[in-house]
């Protein structure tokens, strides 16, 4: 699905950067999160080159910038290490070309972009799914973008149909009147974020007389105005080649390619040069010499501080850049250990964003229990006029610097990712060669230029501050009641889009020329257990590792839920070589980065680093799993933060659905039922850490999968070095998972969040696991289902016809263990019980009808192309070979997935719908407003 965008993240293939996908692990402790964004100079253009080992050439090195005659510009780079490429359309129109009144357009207008051409009438998202291309969009303050990711012989194809939609693209008004809801159910689920209500009301203040001031996705008010007229100007106005960028990074040859974007782009004619220009200009700031206070439904305190900065060409914005690392970056940062350390504040984050007209500095400190913001606020400015008073070290910036580095390379390891930084330097900056420049200003940021920008842009008398003071909140639950409102809605089903109806649409693909190199990791087993697979890569000077250790949470104690996260979050926080501090520092100093994340059935390890840092990440890891002594004073502190992060979670629509909805399938001592509450928590001691540490933390129940630069033999003997002494007691421990039933009927549960704007359902019962012998037919179905929200039967008829949800999603979440069938979706309260009513016929006609032969193979060639364009990312690729091992499949799955999802039949497909689909049994949970509770029990 797409977006808007506010703090911008450099993607991942399959939807990080998108703000649409909440991506739900069931069977995690994780919260679902999605990804707000803008250019967020964090991420975007700290960088630098501090050295030639490092990196050796410019990030635009074989980049080159041709204009055509209609004044399209292109940016071609060609990147040969994996046959995929990625294509990009920016145009330079965000929400800074709006204005009150009309709030929201520019993203209106990219939903509208999805809908279909005079030449090819057809929900676009179809035609990406069917190329298997990994597509989407968003939209910013400066641009709007539309990417995709495909293998190389589909690049024609992809490239026809962007230049259809630049001219030929129809806004129709009952098209129009679907797509707005759709965007208000969007925002509606921004609204139910606390923390989005505070950034609005602070933005507005700083930036009154400019567009930047507006939200980026629009306001429910401006969007329901919206008419075709209008939005068809836009578009007029705006989508043309000489206000727009093409970029294409990948496996191609450049001069053939730049002479298909002239036949298909080169015909389109230039536009009038009547752009709509906001009449809000003036990006002179405004200060509140008091804070905005906001009292509203919640549960945790806020402080958002912003301080105006000038936009990204300025001279003082490298400098920024580094004093924000050294600010807020890392346990060792000067706000983390002025607020976090002290137990003021539970977390702080900030960004610099540096925009085309303007920028500001964002400081979020999300208040510890108890803490006044008054007090947080005040021991905020004392700790950044402490810094400009006594300066910053010359290690502390040369740490800044070396954390930037490693953040721009390893954020550049993908094409998908090199295209959006050329993107995005083009459009926002004027010059895509702009990161090339910034680098070597943040070469000579020196420790004076640190403290000048500080006394120069982050004075008290600019700012402007923001409190969230929530007022009580009670969660009331109606449950297990069916629900007669959703089981009588009168709806009737189109037809689906036939598969046929596609084809007819797409564009000629070119034939594949040769097939992707079928490489293997090489596999090692240690005498203590523990196994490694190692893959050399030498397209990067970066190592990614991925781990996993048996010592999930389906471990945890009813009593002390939360245990086995307790232990993985607390690994880093000292050892018998190392206290906190240290261990920071150690890979801070590298720009290494090391982080444990619990989910059901093990604790996932996830490391980056540059090549040759690999042994002090490698080092690190060793000592942590093995030596970590869990001090109390860390223990403690992170017990707060735990705490007051779960009445956070506790506040989102989708982490309390998500909750009731496995504990509704799942029964008290299953091993998924059990979730952290305060209770447990508070139960939770520290001979019961070490206990589990002792217990869990073995090799024998350990995997390491590298993939990187590096030599296999010299990696092989680092790791035995360094986990070789690890030593085995006893049996592994395990677990039996008892069998559990199918509900009998409906069940619907509606936890009541008062005063939220948007409702999120989970629907779904107990799923296949991963040996079930019907996964791969499942997966094929499940693609055809709600495998994606544009082009599956319930995108196509819940989403896109009826425009009742932002997104609709269906999974078969498949575990060691146990699987989960689910599908989740975002409703606007109101439209609810339609979505649930509409969801459910689908599943029934599913059921009784079967899907067809062609839709089967489109499914399974999308699923195939996209199978093959992850394995270009190397954290995708590490994660893939991983869990293989943990799964116990053989190694050659890596490339033998394709030819099993190949083998799928139709009458397997239609079996699995008959065996797995069951809409008249199934948990369904809604949570959101009080008015879901009035509709669904009676």
């Amino acid at each position: 699905m797409y977006g808007f965008s506010k703090f911008y993240r450099y993607p991942l293939p399959l939807l990080i950067l998108s703000l649409w996908l909440l991506a739900v692990l069931l069977l995690s402790d994780q919260p679902a999160h999605g990804q707000h964004s803008v250019i967020s100079n964090k991420e975007k253009y700290q960088s630098t080159l501090l050295a030639k080992r490092i990196m050796p050439s410019t990030l635009t090195e074989n980049v080159r910038k041709t204009v055509l005659e209609n004044g399209l510009t292109v940016l071609t780079k060609e990147v040969h290490t994996a046959p995929v490429v990625t294509v990009q359309v920016w145009y330079k129109v965000g929400s800074r070309n709006e204005e009150p009144g009309v709030n929201g357009i520019a993203h209106q207008l990219e939903h509208m972009m999805f809908k279909g051409t005079r030449n090819r009438p057809i929900q676009f998202g179809r035609l990406f799914s069917a190329l298997g291309s990994d597509s989407n969009a968003f939209t910013s303050y400066d641009q709007t973008a539309y990417y995709g990711t495909v293998e190389r012989n589909k690049l024609k194809a992809l490239l026809m149909l962007e230049a259809d939609r630049m001219q030929n693209s129809q806004i129709e008004p009952e098209q129009l009147a679907s797509e707005k809801r759709v965007v208000i159910s969007e925002l509606q689920g921004y609204e139910n974020s606390p923390e989005y209500r505070l950034n609005r009301a602070v933005m507005q203040a700083v930036f009154p007389n400019h567009a930047y001031g507006l939200p980026v996705g629009g306001t429910k008010a401006d969007v329901e105005k919206f008419e075709v007229e209008q939005v068809e100007k836009y578009y007029r106005n705006f989508y043309n080649p000489d206000n727009a960028v093409l970029v294409i990074v990948g496996d191609f040859q450049t001069a053939n390619t730049l002479e298909t974007i002239k036949e298909t782009f080169g015909k389109i004619p230039r536009g009038q040069d009547a752009g709509v220009i906001s009449p809000l200009l003036s990006t002179q700031h405004s200060a509140l010499s008091t804070p905005i206070v906001l009292r509203e439904p919640g549960v945790g305190r806020l402080l958002q501080v912003v301080y105006p900065l000038p936009d990204a060409n300025q001279p003082d914005v490298p400098a920024l850049d580094v004093m924000d690392y050294i600010l807020t970056e890392g346990r060792n940062s000067r706000l983390y250990q002025a607020l976090v350390e002290s137990g003021l504040a539970s977390e702080v984050t900030a960004s610099v964003t540096s925009l085309r007209e303007s920028g500001w500095y964002e400081v979020l400190v999300t208040a510890g229990s108890k803490q006044d913001l008054k007090k947080i606020d005040s021991m905020l400015s004392s700790a950044i006029a402490n810094v400009a008073e006594k300066g910053v070290t010359s290690e502390e910036v040369e740490q800044a610097k070396t954390q930037l580095i490693a953040d721009v390379i390893l954020s550049n390891r993908d094409i998908t990712s090199q295209a959006m930084r050329l993107g995005t330097d083009e459009t926002t900056a004027g010059d895509y060669r702009y990161t090339d420049r910034y680098l070597a200003a943040v070469r000579l940021v020196r420790p004076t230029d640190v403290v000048n920008v500080i006394n120069k842009y982050l004075t008290k008398e600019v700012r402007t501050v923001g409190f969230f003071e929530p007022t009580q909140k009670l969660i009331t639950e109606v449950s297990d009641k069916p629900d007669s409102a959703q089981t009588t809605e009168n709806f009737s089903p189109l037809a689906p889009v036939l598969p046929s109806e596609v084809m007819k649409y797409l564009p000629p693909v070119d034939l594949a020329t040769d097939a992707i190199a079928q490489v293997l990791p090489q596999e090692f087993k240690f005498t203590n257990g523990l196994r490694i697979l190692l893959l050399p890569d030498r397209s990067t000077p970066t190592v990614t590792l991925s781990g996993h250790i048996q010592a999930g949470t389906e471990f945890d104690p009813d009593n002390k839920a939360g245990l086995a996260a307790f232990v993985a979050e607390n690994l880093l926080n000292g050892t018998n070589n190392k206290d906190v501090l240290n261990i920071a520092k150690v890979l801070a100093e590298r720009g290494a980065s090391l982080d444990f994340q619990t989910h059901r059935e093990g604790v996932h390890i996830e490391g980056d680093s540059l090549a040759e840092d690999l042994p002090i990440l490698v080092e690190v890891l060793a000592d942590v799993v093995k030596n970590s002594t869990f001090p109390v004073k860390e223990l403690e502190l992170h017990r707060q933060q735990t705490l007051t992060d779960l009445q956070l979670e506790l506040d989102e629509p989708s982490e309390v659905a998500r909750r009731i909805f496995v504990q509704s399938i799942y029964p008290k001592k299953h091993p998924l039922h059990t979730f952290p509450t305060e209770e447990s928590l508070q139960q939770i001691q520290r001979q019961d850490v070490i206990d589990f540490k002792a217990k869990h933390y073995r090799p024998d129940t350990t995997v390491l999968a590298l993939v990187g630069d590096f030599d296999l033999d010299k990696v092989r003997s680092l790791i035995k070095n360094e986990f070789g002494d690890w030593e085995v007691s006893g049996q592994a421990p395990t677990l039996k998972y008892p069998t559990v039933s199918m509900p009998e009927k409906i069940v619907s549960v509606n936890p009541v969040l008062p005063d939220k704007t948007q409702a999120v359902t989970y629907m779904g019962y107990t799923g296949i696991n991963r040996y079930d012998p019907r996964f791969h037919a499942a997966l094929v179905l499940n693609q055809i289902l709600g495998g994606d929200t544009l082009s599956s039967r319930l995108g196509a008829e819940v989403r896109d016809r009826q425009g009742l949800s932002y997104g609709i999603y269906s999974y078969f979440q498949a575990g060691k263990n146990a699987g989960t069938f689910l599908i989740e979706m975002q409703t606007s309260p109101e439209d609810s019980s339609k979505a649930i009513a509409s969801t459910r016929e689908i599943l029934q006609q599913i059921h009784q009808q079967g899907v067809t032969a062609l839709e089967v193979e489109t499914a399974k060639r999308t699923l195939i192309s996209n199978y093959n364009v992850s394995l270009a990312n190397p954290e995708e690729l590490t994660d893939r070979i991983l869990m293989n091992e943990v799964y116990g499949l053989d190694k050659v799955e890596l490339h033998s997935f394709t030819d099993k999802i190949q083998k799928v039949t139709l009458d397997q497909v239609n079996q699995a719908a008959r065996e797995l689909l069951h809409p008249d049994k199934i948990v369904v949970v809604t949570a959101g407003p009080s008015v879901l509770a009035e509709k669904n029990t009676r």
